[in-house]
């Protein structure tokens, strides 16, 4: 197997722009516990990002060129209409992109904070700040850390909530999508926004389908196959990866557990259950119905390969509702709860990966997301994809609620003082003699700083000098 620095080399110098609509790879390096065949066992397209100098970044695999600093907060209305207005780097064809557009910038070795928290020490965003400006929500603007929702054009073809006018938008506080209602739902007027505006590639998360014959379909704008039926059937995240990496079909046996952007690239936003009877799905698929927990026809969740990283576990994986995204939601005046469309047919959530669904009568989180755990499974192969060796990641450790949280696979480097060992000690998770950008604690800033040599590890060399703790 190849190691991961040498698919990053691979990637850049064979271009990865073969195709129109390339899926770039999520970044998770990290295994979390030893099943095989997650996200980071397989690698394609490394994140690769140019730093212009003029306020603008360009994607190297993508070709999208993004403004670096998404600035104030604003309404849909204004980030629509703002875009005509932008002169960043002296272009003016930006545009607001798409959901598919913007979430190619995901990373999924952020960590999602503990929403209670009001400290952003150490945390790590599911956006490369290296490059591009990111900002936690603000406190004396009335938000939590994880309110850094960010804008696409794509609207939800139906409503969320109690019949809300919904735009899918991208979190890189919290890692997911959700339907956001234009309406600020804490009755404040117009919810807003951060905005990142994009040019070039108008190709970009356009999917070509062809219909092999053979039981798969193959999007030749991404060079991904997939297969036309889906599971017909639920299973848990390991049981969803063991069925992956067994299967032989179509004279293939190279099938795998999607990870999070390959599946989102599959996902049609112009249909959904209650606007076209159908899943958000191209209807050259097949997606099994089902009936939900109201009793009403609906579509599944379908899990990939790729871990949501938590402040305090890694014990859940991503998922994204091809039906709706139903919750709990509570009823302020008779105190009982509603099940709804609460995020619309195409977000991305997260799941455990094991349990029993019906701990869980009345869903979780602030808008009681539905817990299936048992979701379906839809698996691709191709896409110049090669597996990797990956390191598996140590849990982090539990604090009480609100507190910091060591970050999954990375010590914080603000508790050097009062923790043994040497910053390597500590810092290099995977014992190869370097730290990595994914292993470190501290800020990016500091990581770039300590990087002298900029290829992106820290060697002993560069590492910095203290004393180490309690040594007798």
């Amino acid at each position: 197997m190849k190691t991961m620095v040498t698919l990053i080399a691979s990637a850049l110098s064979t271009g990865a722009l073969a195709v129109p609509f390339p899926v770039v790879d999520t970044g998770q390096t990290f295994a979390y516990g030893n099943d095989k065949g997650q996200d980071a066992h397989y690698a394609a397209n490394a994140p690769a990002y140019k730093d212009n100098g003029d306020g603008t970044i360009t994607d190297q695999v993508t070709g999208l060129m993004w403004t670096q600093d998404p600035g104030k907060k604003m309404t849909f209305d204004d980030a629509v209409e703002n875009a005509s207005r932008c002169k960043t780097g002296g272009y003016s064809d930006w545009r607001l992109p798409t959901i598919k557009e913007l979430y190619s910038l995901i990373q999924l070795n952020g960590t999602d904070p503990d929403p209670m928290s009001t400290d952003t020490a150490g945390l790590k965003p599911f956006i490369d700040d290296t490059v591009f400006k990111f900002t936690y929500g603000k406190q004396e603007d009335g938000d939590r850390i994880i309110d850094s929702q960010f804008a696409t054009t794509t609207k939800y073809v139906s409503t969320t909530m109690r019949g809300a006018e919904t735009m899918f938008g991208v979190n890189f506080a919290d890692g997911r999508i959700k339907g956001y209602g234009i309406e600020d739902p804490r009755g404040r007027g117009k919810k807003t926004f951060y905005v990142l505006y994009v040019r070039g590639n108008t190709a970009y998360g356009k999917n070509n389908f062809k219909d092999n014959g053979d039981g798969t379909i193959t999007d030749e704008a991404t060079g991904l196959t997939w297969m036309k039926a889906d599971s017909g059937k639920g299973m848990d995240w390991p049981s969803a990866l063991e069925y992956a990496e067994g299967m032989e079909f179509a004279g293939h046996d190279d099938w795998r557990l999607p990870n999070a952007k390959e599946l989102q690239s599959i996902i049609d936003y112009s249909r959904s259950p209650d606007t076209t009877d159908s899943a958000a799905i191209d209807p050259i698929f097949d997606a099994t119905a089902i009936s939900n927990e109201g009793g009403k026809k609906d579509f599944a969740h379908y899990w990939t390969s790729s871990t949501h990283i938590g402040a305090r576990s890694t014990d859940t994986a991503v998922y994204f509702a091809f039906g709706r995204a139903l919750g709990f939601m509570s009823d302020r005046r008779s105190g009982g709860k509603t099940l709804m469309d609460v995020h619309g047919a195409g977000a991305q959530r997260s799941d455990p990966k094991t349990g029993d669904p019906s701990k869980f009568p009345e869903g979780r989180g602030p808008q009681g997301d539905v817990i299936r755990i048992n979701n379906m499974v839809r698996l691709v192969r191709g896409g110049d994809v090669e597996k990797v060796d990956a390191p598996v990641a140590k849990e982090p450790k539990q604090q009480r609620r609100g507190r910091q949280v060591q970050q999954p696979m990375q010590a914080q480097s603000q508790r050097q003082g009062n923790q043994g060992g040497t910053f390597m000690d500590r810092e290099d998770q995977n014992k190869d003699g370097k730290v990595s950008k994914e292993e470190f604690g501290g800020p990016a800033a500091h990581f770039s700083r300590l990087d002298k040599n900029s290829d992106g590890f820290i060697t002993a060399d560069e590492a910095p000098v203290g004393s180490p703790q309690n040594r007798n």
